[in-house]
């Protein structure tokens, strides 16, 4: 019985990572669809663009994707939701003093909610773009240890998606998930937790013409710029 649960909730997770969820999303959330805009979405939803970049962590409100899933109601108890109870009038008079608020806290903060370490050692051979490449490309020799990036929870481990190779995905947080792909070794199982710069693979090249760790940073199901998180060296 838990395991049959585990691989549902490792499937539904391994459906985020790719993109591409269709089915029902809880209440103050909203799936992205086919021609929507953030602006198109935060008229419907009585908000606005910044609230939305916000409580998204939306560098580039241009670049959602379908399927996305994005919150359209402030958290509950946040000082937004008194905001959020204004007009529509008001709130769009607000609307260009909150964007260049955002943008300033954006630049100013790496990212919010996780601390991340590098998952490896090596050179960055392709970086995140958010369309062609979703995360970022570290090569280096075969067998060069993967390490977890932040404690968290190992929840899916294995070759099922395809493209990624030996991945691992793991959890830190209801917000933030990290992938590990082209592994030739997997050192950790679906269930473990693991803490912040334990090994836990070694870099292959699984489904991929070369030896390197292709590394993801998901908030919220939506792929993230890891460079906005890890510390520079």
């Amino acid at each position: 019985m838990h395991k049959g649960i585990r691989r549902l909730v490792c499937a539904s997770l391994i459906a985020v990572l790719a993109a591409c969820g269709s089915g029902p999303v809880a209440p103050g959330f909203y799936r992205v669809e086919r021609g929507d805009t953030v602006s198109k979405i935060a008229r419907e939803n009585r908000t606005t663009v910044a609230n939305l970049k916000r409580w998204n962590a939306l560098t580039n409100p241009d670049a959602i994707e379908v399927g996305q899933v994005l919150r359209v109601a402030p958290p509950a108890g946040s000082a937004t939701a008194a905001e959020s109870a204004g007009t529509a009038g008001a709130a769009s008079a607000g609307t260009a003093k909150s964007d260049a608020s955002a943008q300033a806290l954006s630049q100013a903060k790496a990212g919010p909610g996780v601390s991340l370490i590098w998952p490896a050692q090596g050179s960055v051979i392709r970086s995140f773009d958010g369309k062609n490449s979703k995360g970022i490309d570290i090569a280096n020799a075969a067998g060069t240890p993967v390490v977890a990036a932040a404690t968290g929870n190992v929840v899916y481990a294995g070759n099922g998606l395809r493209g990624y190779g030996n991945m691992l995905i793991v959890k830190h947080d209801d917000d933030y998930l990290t992938a590990y792909a082209h592994n030739r070794v997997l050192l950790v199982k679906e269930g473990q937790t693991v803490q912040q710069g334990q090994q836990i693979a070694e870099m292959g090249d699984t489904d991929s013409n070369r030896t390197m760790l292709h590394f993801e940073v998901r908030y919220m199901g939506r792929s993230a710029d890891p460079a906005r998180y890890l510390p520079p060296r």
